[in-house]
């Protein structure tokens, strides 16, 4: 009774794309979460790199990453807005603030189980630190790396769409909130199948790259 069938639904979103009301708030959202992701990966992967080589910093850090998404991010978003206004930025630092933990602890994971042998031969090779890591560290950590970018995905969609519900004038979090304060059942179930299409298409695209790599190495 509220809920129309999955070949419904599929039909109303192939309908909302082709009549292209909804195009702007799509590309709002799905751009805010690139950036974020894209953001959480390059600050998720030096962060890394850096603890990796400060132990003790680390291991002040490390209860802090085992306990970070117990921590209500979104309480964030007022004090964001006052700080940042009400543009995309305090959206696109939430979808970062809740991406790039898992960037770091999958790097670090990953980091942490290079072959000894590698840094040896590195040190052999009379190899610097940032050539080291660019070249020898995050291509044997890249399958742990990846994880942790399927992770940040995720992360980063609920981030900015948990944040145009709470207080935002478009995307596709908001149309959803609208539609479902609404009774729009033709508009917000479409939209929920297109955001978990996009994750389930980029999630696809890391793991068949991820399989790669575990292939090239002989794993499986």
């Amino acid at each position: 009774l509220t809920m129309q069938p999955p070949h419904r639904i599929a039909a109303d979103l192939w309908a909302m794309l082709a009549s292209g009301k909804l195009n702007g708030a799509i590309v709002k959202t799905l751009s805010n979460a690139g950036i974020a992701l894209v953001l959480a990966l390059a600050a998720g992967i030096v962060t890394a790199l850096v603890l990796h080589r400060l132990k003790r910093t680390r291991e002040v850090l490390d209860p802090l990453f085992a306990t970070y998404y117990a921590i209500p991010v979104f309480a964030f978003y007022p004090l964001l807005i006052i700080l940042l206004g009400l543009g995309d930025a305090p959206q696109i630092l939430i979808g970062f603030m809740l991406a790039v933990v898992a960037v770091i602890v999958n790097t670090l994971n990953g980091l942490d189980r290079v072959p000894r042998v590698l840094l040896k031969t590195a040190r052999v090779a009379g190899m610097g630190r940032f050539e080291t890591a660019w070249r020898i560290m995050l291509p044997s950590a890249a399958p742990y790396v990846l994880t942790g970018a399927k992770l940040a995905v995720a992360y980063s969609l609920i981030g900015i769409i948990g944040a145009e519900f709470i207080m935002s004038r478009g995307g596709i979090g908001y149309e959803i909130a609208f539609a479902y304060d609404n009774f729009d059942n033709a508009t917000m179930y479409p939209l929920i199948l297109l955001v978990l299409g996009a994750a389930i298409t980029v999630n696809g695209l890391v793991s068949v790259w991820e399989r790669r790599l575990l292939e090239r190495r002989g794993r499986r």
